[in-house]
């Protein structure tokens, strides 16, 4: 879509079949701004393989748009990943976001004989060569469970040098911890595209919950305004709506590649910020 920039929205599969066909209408309305790709994510272990698989077969053959399935190691075998990149590589899918993945509730850690991302994106360049492009997500305010802020960019220098073409951050609500983050590892010799992952304010004790649970701190200013509006649905939206665009603008003019939305497989909250920045269509 841009020579300079790629636009990109982020879905979940669904549970249910009405579920399921409000994902298709509403990647039907974003596909309307010609985004780059769509990414569709991957429940912990693989819990949703099926459905991730065939979202992705239905945004690409569809909805019209290049789908990019996400995909974890801890879980699955290499036999369980090997027959995906088959069914993908078959179906035309050129894009992958490969992941280390969370761990269901119970589960191991030595589940699956992959442990980590760098080894899935190495396993990915073994068996596929470079038929896919592939995305590994970057974290400017830490992965929750690293040990450390420098054990966590070591971690992604090596997803880096394992064969990633470029990265998806983790949303976050503080431009200057991206602006760090990629300061930092263009240090370490790192140059591929980093991507902002960006989430939309829209409800604020989801938020809340997401990013406790992700370890994206939500500023004490935006915090406190959000609590002030209690129950006031359309205050949060306006005033989200305009938090996220003056975050983004100040992305993008600080270089940032592009701009990759967390959609929670709804197209308002991101098109009106994407209208907002008068992106291309």
């Amino acid at each position: 879509m841009s020579q300079d920039r790629r636009y990109s929205f982020e879905f979940f599969p669904t549970k249910t079949d009405a579920g399921h066909e409000k994902l298709l209408a509403t990647a039907r309305q974003l596909a309307t701004y010609n985004p780059d790709f769509f990414s569709c994510t991957y429940g912990a272990g693989g819990s949703t393989r099926d459905r991730t698989l065939n979202t992705v077969l239905q945004l690409e053959s569809e909805v019209k748009v290049p789908a990019a399935p996400h995909l974890s190691c801890v879980g699955d075998s290499k036999d369980d990943l090997r027959g995906l990149l088959k069914q993908y590589k078959a179906a035309g899918i050129t894009r992958i976001v490969a992941l280390r993945g969370d761990l269901p509730s119970g589960m191991g850690m030595a589940s699956g004989e992959l442990r980590h991302a760098n080894d899935l994106v190495e396993f990915i360049r073994e068996e596929t060569g470079d038929h896919f492009h592939i995305e590994v997500a970057a974290y400017p305010e830490m992965h929750p469970q690293a040990r450390n802020f420098e054990d966590d960019l070591a971690n992604f220098v090596r997803k880096a040098n394992a064969g990633a073409d470029s990265a998806i951050t983790q949303y976050f609500f503080n431009a200057d911890s991206y602006f760090y983050f990629v300061e930092r590892v263009r240090a370490l010799g790192v140059d591929i595209p980093i991507v902002p992952g960006i989430m939309p304010i829209t409800n604020y004790s989801k938020l809340a919950r997401f990013s406790d649970a992700c370890g994206a701190e939500i500023p004490r200013w935006i915090r406190k305004q959000l609590e002030a509006y209690g129950d006031d649905t359309a205050s949060i939206q306006r005033f989200g709506e305009q938090v996220i665009t003056e975050m983004c603008e100040r992305l993008l003019q600080g270089g940032a590649p592009g701009l990759h939305f967390y959609t929670l497989n709804q197209a308002e909250a991101s098109l009106a910020v994407w209208n907002n920045l008068k992106l291309p269509r």
